[in-house]
């Protein structure tokens, strides 16, 4: 009987069927129109925070790597939370925004007293050394552009100057950028003081979150992201930002023109793990060539205890080190100074890393199944091989 039966799509459409359909059609159109209400709200709250994501994500950063930190000054402070909050705030402002602050306007006064050389004509170039000539492939072409530059500025700026205007342009957008990154590392740090005030309300939400996005497995994903913060936080970009403002300092006192460029060139050369030697060392001879042996015998210390400082710091913060490549940290940390200025330098690496390490968990989740997580800074955390 079933098989004599004709399909049913050869039987003429009743009314039940046609009923069917048109329900159907309904919910498909009320669930496109749905989905289409809640992605142009989500669009639309994107638009309204996109200025305050980079703080948003720094703050955040922030708070998971000075969360220890903060619960010691919670307790030391009577458990008072709103009075720990306000005094981690104002140590924060003062231990890094007032040296970047001064260091920071060593670059618009050097770019000015420059400026202002060259238009009064005061400004001179050396000659250059007659060993510079010997220099394998680049000598000659160097040395006759310094000598050109020595006998008259205005001609060898003239062969220069596309590449003239363009760094010109590029300094002056990142003296711009400098200040607009310094009133966001303020928010920042604003930021991370209320997430700390509020940091068991923001471990319940972050541990729901993750078990809303990938189930049970999403408390040690957390967990795997909170110790990677940590460590490239504390390991790799603390030490960095230590080292670059102890040398911006120093540059500072023995007077270096321009002091909080080369501070933020050291910044730059130790995140993406290169160190501070190539600034330091022409920093040496020329502040050799221009102050007292006594003062330059105690810049020498400054900048060898200074230029060592990871090596004593990155295994006390870093602990057994954060198990990736360094390619990750230095495309991150290059991509974010570029894509979202000085903060982005920060943010990019952590975030690249931090991605990274989620994937290698997601893509050998089954070998690690039923390895725990640690939640430790330094600590491996079994995602791939490299855990």
């Amino acid at each position: 009987l079933i098989l004599a039966q004709p399909h049913r799509s050869e039987l003429p459409m009743t009314q039940p069927a046609a009923s069917e359909d048109k329900a159907y059609l309904n919910r498909a159109l009320e669930t496109a129109v749905r989905l289409g209400l809640v992605a142009l709200l989500a669009v639309w709250c994107f638009r309204i925070v996109e200025p305050f994501i980079i703080p948003l994500i720094w703050g955040l950063i922030i708070a998971v790597a000075s969360h220890p930190g903060f619960v010691r000054l919670r307790s030391l402070l009577g458990g008072y939370r709103v009075l720990a909050g306000v005094v981690f705030v104002l140590i924060a402002l003062v231990v890094l925004v007032v040296p970047a602050a001064l260091l920071g306007g060593t670059i618009a006064h050097g770019a000015g007293s420059l400026v202002e050389a060259f238009d009064q004509g005061t400004l001179r170039i050396p000659a250059p050394p007659a060993s510079v000539a010997g220099w394998p492939l680049v000598g000659e072409p160097i040395h006759e552009f310094w000598t050109t530059a020595a006998q008259n500025l205005e001609s060898a700026l003239l062969e220069v100057a596309p590449q003239v205007r363009a760094t010109i342009s590029w300094v002056l957008s990142m003296a711009a950028g400098l200040g607009l990154g310094l009133l966001q590392f303020i928010f920042a740090i604003v930021i991370a003081g209320v997430l700390l005030v509020q940091d068991e309300a923001g471990s319940r939400a972050t541990c729901a979150i993750a078990r809303r996005l990938a189930g049970e497995r999403g408390v040690q994903f957390a967990q795997l992201a909170e110790a990677t913060v940590r460590s490239v936080t504390r390991g790799i970009l603390g030490v960095a930002l230590i080292q670059s403002l102890l040398a911006g300092l120093g540059f500072l006192v023995v007077g270096v023109p321009a002091a909080g460029l080369w501070a933020l060139l050291c910044l730059l050369l130790s995140v993406v793990q290169i160190g501070i030697l190539p600034v330091t060392i022409p920093i040496l001879i020329y502040v050799f060539a221009k102050v007292e042996p006594v003062t330059f015998i105690l810049f020498l210390i400054w900048n060898i205890f200074v230029g060592t400082l990871d090596n004593i710091l990155k295994p006390i913060l870093l602990g057994r080190g954060v198990a990736v490549p360094m390619a990750v940290i230095f495309i991150g940390a290059i991509g974010g100074f570029i894509t979202s200025g000085i903060i982005g330098l920060f943010v990019g690496s952590v975030v690249l890393v931090l991605g990274y390490k989620l994937f290698l968990a997601w893509l050998y989740e089954d070998e690690v199944a039923d390895a725990p997580v640690q939640g430790t800074a330094g600590g491996k955390s079994g995602s791939g091989p490299e855990g």
